[in-house]
C-alpha cells in the first residue's frame, strides 16, 4: 500500500472506532497484515507537531515466528510423520535405501525423530511400522505458533528452536488515538513560499509546514588534502623529528629591505627588475625599519666591512622601501635570524618554513608564477661546510634519497654555495633537487650576530617531488584552474620515506 492509502486507512479505521489498541489488527483491502513499518511512515506524516491529526504509542512485543523449514512444516507435515506414512501397513515394511529414494532428506531427518517417538522399529534392513496410528503434534503446534505467534509450553518452544523450526523476534506495533487535530480530509501544508504565491497572494490564507529545528541535515561531502599539502605534510614531519622550529611565513608581501638587501643582494641584481619580482602598486613603498640595522646594511652594501669590500654603489633608501610579493621564504629566515641577533644570550637555533613565493616568469609546463619554497636554516657556533653536507645527507635520506652530490655554485648571500644532485635511475643521469650554502658575513654580523655563529641554509621546491610522487607532468595540472578535483580526491596520502626510492623523489 502507498503512503496515502495507508493514510486512508488509519483515519477510516479511527473515524469508525474512535481508537485502535494494537495496529497488528489492522488489515489492507485485500485482507492481508499491514506493514508495520510502512505503517510508522503513515502515522509520523499524520502526527507532525502542530498538526496532530492522530497520536500513537508504541508496542514493543516478542513473538515466536516460524523459520523457513517451520513454514514448510506446518503446512505439508513432520519429516517424522512422512517417514511413518511412507511405511505400508504389515510385518514387510519399507527397505531403508527404498525410504531415502522416496522421501529423500526428510527420510534422514525424520527417521531418528520417529525411532524417538516409537513411532516406527527396524526389521533387517527394513523399516516396519510400530504403531497403527500417529498424530502429528509438530505439525499441530507449529500451525498454533504461525497462527498466534506464541505457545503455552516452554519445553516444546525450546525442542522446536533446537530443531531450528522457530525463532523468537521483536516485532513492533502502535496503538492509535484521534489526535486534536482529527479529520478525514488530509491537507497538504506548503513547505515553502514561491514567487507564485506572492503574487497570487496565496501565501495569506497558505497552511505552512513547521521547520523541524531537530531533524539532522544532510552531511557535506568531506574535504580532501591536495598532493601538495600532503607531500609538505610529510617535509614538516622530517623537520620537526630532527628538532626543528617552523617559522611563521603568513606574510606574503615583504619590503624589498628584508627580501633583498637584508640578504647582501645588490640593488642593482637582475633579481629585482620587474621581470622576476612583482612589485605592489597601492601602497607602493614600506617606512618602518630598525633605523641602525638599516644604516649598517646599507654600509655594508656601500662599501663594505665585516672582512668584504662590499659592492661600491650608491645604496638608495627608496628601493628598499619598495613592496613586493616575496620572491623566497629566505626574507623570512632573515627576519628569524634578526630577532636572533637581538636576544641577550645567543642559542643555537634550527629553523624552517614550507609555504607559497612568487616569481614574474613566464608559465610553461614546469613552471608558475608562484610555487611552494622548503627552506631550513641552522644557527650555531663552529658550524662548517662539513656540517650542511652531513645534514644534508641525513635530511634526504628520511625522503629516501640516498646518493647525492654537490657541485659549488654562487648566491649572493652564501659562500661557500651548493647546489645538490642525486642520481635519478629513471632518467639515468644526476638530478638538482636543491640549493644550500653557508650564510655570509657580510648578511650575518650587521644583524648583531656573534662573529662566531654559522648559519647553514638548504631549499628545494615543493612542487618537484609532489609531481613524481603522483604521476604528474605538467605543473598546471597541479596548481590552478587546469585542476582535475577528482585527482586531488582520489589520490592517496604521501609516504615519501616509505614508498619512494630514490629514483622517485626527484
Amino acid at each position: 500500500m502507498s503512503t496515502e492509502e495507508l493514510q486512508t486507512l488509519i483515519l477510516k479505521t479511527l473515524d469508525a472506532k474512535g481508537s485502535v489498541s494494537n495496529t497488528r489488527e489492522l488489515t489492507t483491502f485485500d485482507g492481508k497484515e499491514v506493514d508495520q513499518h510502512a505503517l510508522l511512515g503513515a502515522l509520523m506524516s499524520l502526527s507532525l507537531p502542530g498538526e496532530e491529526m492522530v497520536q500513537y504509542e508504541s508496542i514493543e512485543e516478542e513473538i515466536w515466528v516460524l523459520t523457513e523449514e517451520g513454514n514448510e512444516i506446518a503446512d505439508k507435515g513432520s519429516h517424522e510423520a512422512k517417514v511413518f506414512e511412507a511405511i505400508p501397513p504389515g510385518e514387510e515394511g519399507i527397505a531403508i535405501s527404498d525410504l531415502q529414494k522416496l522421501l529423500g532428506e526428510s527420510a534422514k531427518i525424520g527417521q531418528g525423530q520417529a525411532f524417538k517417538n516409537k513411532w516406527i522399529t527396524k526389521k533387517l534392513n527394513c523399516l516396519v511400522r510400530a504403531v497403527e496410528s500417529i498424530v502429528d503434534q509438530v505439525q499441530i503446534d507449529l500451525k498454533i505458533i504461525q497462527s498466534t505467534g506464541k505457545y503455552s509450553d516452554p519445553k516444546v518452544l525450546a525442542e522446536l528452536k533446537k530443531r531450528k523450526l522457530c525463532e523468537k523476534q521483536k516485532k513492533n506495533s502502535y496503538s492509535l488515538t484521534k489526535g486534536p487535530h482529527f479529520s478525514l480530509t488530509i491537507e497538504k501544508s506548503a513547505r515553502d513560499i514561491t514567487y507564485e504565491m506572492i503574487q497570487s497572494g496565496e501565501w495569506k490564507n497558505a497552511k505552512f509546514k513547521k521547520y523541524n529545528f531537530e531533524a539532522l541535515g544532510i552531511l557535506p561531502a568531506g574535504g580532501h588534502l591536495h598532493p601538495l599539502m600532503k607531500v609538505r605534510e610529510e617535509f614538516r614531519q622530517i623537520f620537526f623529528e630532527m628538532g626543528f622550529e617552523e617559522m611563521p611565513t603568513n606574510r606574503f608581501v615583504e619590503s624589498s629591505f628584508w627580501n633583498f638587501d637584508t640578504l647582501f643582494q645588490p640593488q642593482q641584481h637582475p633579481a629585482r627588475d620587474a621581470h622576476d619580482t612583482f612589485f605592489l602598486k597601492d601602497p607602493a613603498n614600506c617606512t618602518q625599519f630598525p633605523t641602525e640595522y638599516l644604516e649598517r646594511v646599507k654600509e655594508v652594501h656601500s662599501v663594505g666591512g665585516y672582512g668584504s669590500i662590499g659592492y661600491g654603489y650608491d645604496w638608495k633608501i627608496e628601493e628598499a622601501q619598495k613592496l613586493i610579493l616575496r620572491t623566497h621564504t629566505t626574507a623570512v629566515s632573515s627576519t628569524m635570524l634578526y630577532n636572533l641577533a637581538q636576544q641577550k644570550e645567543f642559542k643555537p637555533v634550527k629553523y624552517f618554513s614550507i609555504d607559497r613565493v612568487f616569481r614574474n616568469e613566464t608559465v610553461d609546463a614546469t613552471h608558475l608564477a608562484e610555487f611552494h619554497q622548503v627552506e631550513g636554516v641552522i644557527a650555531d657556533k663552529g658550524l662548517t661546510l662539513g656540517d650542511l653536507i652531513g645534514f644534508m645527507n641525513t635530511f634526504f635520506n628520511k625522503m629516501g634519497v640516498k646518493n647525492l652530490r654537490f657541485k659549488p655554485a654562487y648566491n649572493p648571500y652564501t659562500e661557500p654555495s651548493m647546489e645538490i644532485f642525486s642520481y635519478h635511475s629513471g632518467l639515468g643521469k644526476w638530478v638538482e633537487i636543491g640549493n644550500s650554502g653557508m650564510f655570509r658575513p657580510e648578511m650575518l654580523e650587521p644583524m648583531g650576530l656573534d662573529p662566531e655563529v654559522r648559519v647553514i641554509a638548504w631549499g628545494l621546491s615543493l612542487e618537484r617531488p609532489t609531481m613524481i610522487k603522483y604521476g604528474i607532468d605538467n605543473i598546471r595540472e597541479l596548481l590552478g584552474h587546469k585542476v582535475n578535483l577528482s585527482m586531488i580526491q582520489n589520490n592517496p596520502i604521501c609516504r615519501l620515506d616509505k614508498r619512494m626510492g630514490k629514483e622517485a623523489v626527484h
